[in-house]
């Protein structure tokens, strides 16, 4: 048997008031003419978004949730060029801790999914540099909270810059100046335009990093189901992990618009999936990428519930049979 495990991504739709994404924008920064009163108020927004990002903790293990993606923009504007003497771990050391040691109690597996923006296999050498200190400051955060760091931060491969073989190589290179400490936090996701399953799991099996399955992406990009084939080798690639094998779920919006993520998960889309990969491993943790965070793991759980084919464990845990 597979025990499946859902969590949602960074916003929680039933509580209100509880952002953990409040943002400052540098331009907002620089208005106010005292750099220390703007850096106090750059504390505050960051300290609101700390203890909502507890309030979500809480909700979760209410809900018996144990799988939830922190938002990069916790603390905003922490690895912006012009603010890098700013030690905003010091100030914020408290809710860090209180986080940690809440996750770590109640057996959470929190993890992040940095931006966009970085890019490992970017040709432009200030570009590389930022996305390494964009990376750095996850690193930082999850440290500041006293949470291993292996494997838990998911990238994308970067830029495709119309030559696949030399992109991927090219990420092979820059892996080389990227710190052993931040190497061993990362896990990579196959994406829907660039980079398929296959090309994904060459640096993986190449570097010694985790896959992670999109298997909406993977589908927009290939709109067929040959994963199959490939799915060992997803599974090998955690073999040195502590942690479950992860995978992303989500729905398209429409047949037009397929590359958009929909408000809630298909589930039958999701249960074929499921079927083809019951008893190959004993627990798979699914991150749900709706727009309806929570509310659609909760309209997921309640449409599993009545189901013959699961033994459901708690809110967000079942058995495949």
């Amino acid at each position: 048997m597979t025990i499946v495990r859902l969590g949602y991504v960074a916003m929680s739709m039933e509580l209100q008031n509880a952002s953990p994404s409040q943002t400052m924008t540098f331009a907002q920064f620089q208005k106010i003419k005292d750099r220390e009163a703007a850096i106090r108020k750059l504390e505050r927004i960051s300290v609101s978004n700390l203890e909502n990002t507890l309030r979500i903790l809480r909700h979760n293990a209410a809900s018996d949730i144990h799988f939830y993606r922190l938002t990069s923009r916790i603390i905003p504007l922490a690895n912006h060029p012009e603010l890098l003497d700013w030690d905003f771990l010091s100030p914020l050391k408290n809710q860090l801790r209180e986080i940690g040691d809440f996750a770590t109690e109640h057996k959470m597996r929190i993890d992040f999914h940095p931006d966009h923006f970085v890019l490992i296999n970017s040709m432009k050498k200030e570009v590389l540099k930022n996305s390494i200190q964009t990376l750095k400051l996850h690193y930082l955060v999850l440290k500041g909270m006293g949470i291993d760091t292996a494997h838990r931060c998911v990238m994308h491969v970067g830029g495709n810059y119309k030559d696949t073989e030399k992109s991927l190589e090219r990420f092979i290179n820059h892996w080389m100046l990227v710190p052993r400490p931040i190497q061993k936090m990362i896990m990579l996701e196959n994406d829907d335009t660039s980079f398929t399953l296959e090309d994904t799991l060459y640096l993986c099996e190449k570097l010694d990093i985790p896959l992670v399955f999109d298997i909406h992406h993977h589908l927009a990009l290939h709109q067929n189901s040959d994963w199959e084939v490939h799915w060992d080798r997803v599974v090998q690639s955690w073999r040195h992990s502590s942690l479950p094998v992860k995978m992303h779920i989500s729905s398209p919006k429409s047949a037009k618009e397929f590359r958009h993520h929909a408000d809630f998960i298909d589930i039958d889309v999701f249960f074929n999936f499921l079927n083809g990969i019951k008893g190959s491993v004993p627990r798979i943790d699914c991150m749900i990428e709706a727009k309806r965070k929570d509310e659609a793991l909760f309209r997921l759980m309640e449409e599993i519930k009545a189901r013959d084919d699961v033994e459901v464990i708690d809110g967000s845990t079942f058995h495949l049979r």
